[in-house]
């Protein structure tokens, strides 16, 4: 079907949460779908810049519903308290996995929990939140769990042996094996998800995106959520020649996993140029798909999470 990312189908009734939405894609995310009716949770780290996120919303989106959960995703127990709000949620259609580090660190560090940085916040987190809300996913009927992955999938493999890296870190290594990660996660939830019959357009589906080149210089400035200096305007907008787009284009691909009537568990979306346009069906890399690298993912995580992933029952 066709799709047209500035004009969305009617989302009212629907409630999403959206991790890491004060700033770049998860606030385009967030305002997007908030713009198409539904009541979106900011999921955030910071509180502060949460409010400064809602406030921008209520004022591009006139009447949005909007509201702010604290979670910082490095840290298992802020993970664990952030998942027993949720359940207390009505209904959750949607649950997007969005928050993460961008520009890794150039020395090795890790979270509260011992588990190297990048992994924690771009991957870990979200595993254990994952399984804790499950249950409130399980009872909406046709929800949704969005995994955010990258395009550098395709520009860098791992067989994911070493989550680690306490020999081997570089922070572009890391933030790889990071999304690889997701992406991988994404499509065995499918897969588990599926075999327990819990899938369906009655279950709960799990669709996996990446937004493509996309960088601040080219995004739409919003005091208090992304605010780029001149000269990064400038830098940012001769990229645009070579590929680049703003993070609001960005965030399209996600948008359309979480609420296109027509798409369905195991789907793979991104922008039409690979790196920009809008959003489309795409093919995942071999490593995305791979059921072994898959089951020792899960494995290792539970191990790192310090808990089982099991599906309801």
């Amino acid at each position: 079907m066709t799709w047209n990312p500035r004009a969305l189908p009617d989302q009212t009734g629907r409630t999403i949460v959206v991790t890491g939405a004060n700033a770049g894609l998860g606030y385009f995310t967030s305002e997007q779908l908030a713009r198409a009716g539904a009541h979106v949770v900011l999921a955030c780290r910071n509180p502060a810049k949460a409010a400064a996120a809602v406030a921008a919303i209520r004022g591009r989106v006139p009447g949005a519903s909007v509201s702010t959960l604290e979670l910082d995703v490095a840290d298992l127990t802020s993970v664990r308290r952030a998942a027993e709000r949720m359940l207390d949620l009505p209904q959750l259609h949607g649950l997007i996995l969005n928050a993460g580090i961008v520009h890794p660190p150039t020395d090795r560090s890790v979270s509260l929990d011992g588990t190297e940085l990048v992994l924690a916040t771009n991957y870990t987190g979200h595993f254990l939140l994952t399984s804790l809300v499950l249950p409130v996913l399980q009872r909406t009927p046709g929800s949704r769990v969005v995994s955010l992955g990258s395009m550098i999938s395709r520009l860098m493999d791992s067989s994911l042996d070493d989550l680690q890296l306490e020999v081997t870190y570089n922070g572009w290594k890391a933030y790889a094996q990071s999304k690889i990660a997701m992406q991988v996660f994404g499509f065995e939830l499918d897969r588990r998800l599926h075999a327990a019959g819990l899938d369906g357009p009655t279950g709960v589906q799990s669709l996996v995106s990446h937004p493509g080149y996309s960088i601040s210089g080219l995004t739409p400035g919003i005091r208090g959520v992304n605010e780029v200096s001149r000269a990064k305007r400038f830098v940012d907008t001769l990229q645009g020649f070579i590929g680049a787009q703003g993070k609001d284009a960005g965030a399209w691909p996600t948008v359309r996993a979480a609420i296109d009537p027509a798409a369905v568990g195991g789907q793979y979306y991104g922008p039409r140029f690979l790196t920009r346009g809008t959003p489309t069906l795409q093919r995942p890399t071999r490593t995305s798909l791979d059921r072994g690298i898959a089951d020792r993912l899960f494995a290792r995580t539970e191990a790192l999470v310090g808990a089982p992933f099991s599906l309801p029952a």
